[in-house]
């Protein structure tokens, strides 16, 4: 198992991991990983077997939007994935 990377390197990170923006973005990893498989919360990876590489900057502000959509607007995933998509 890999080790835990600080803080201080994951905010400095152009790349994080899931856990990692769970850490930044206090979101939990469940409802990442929905967002994520909705399509909701860009990544990249290379193969189908390799871990998910969120790019930090994009997926905070995405997490951010989807929940300022469901808090102050009140709107479902369905009404998020169609106004965001």
């Amino acid at each position: 198992m890999a080790k835990r990377r600080s803080l201080e390197k994951i905010k400095k990170s152009e790349f994080v991991s899931i856990s990692e923006l769970v850490r930044l973005s206090g979101v939990r990893y469940s409802t990442i990983k929905f967002y994520t498989e909705e399509g909701l919360v860009p990544f990249e990876q290379e193969d189908t077997r390799l871990m998910r590489r969120y790019p930090r900057v994009k997926a905070l502000e995405r997490l951010k939007e989807i929940k300022r959509l469901k808090e102050e607007e009140g709107l479902t995933i369905k009404e998020i994935k169609e106004k965001l998509l």
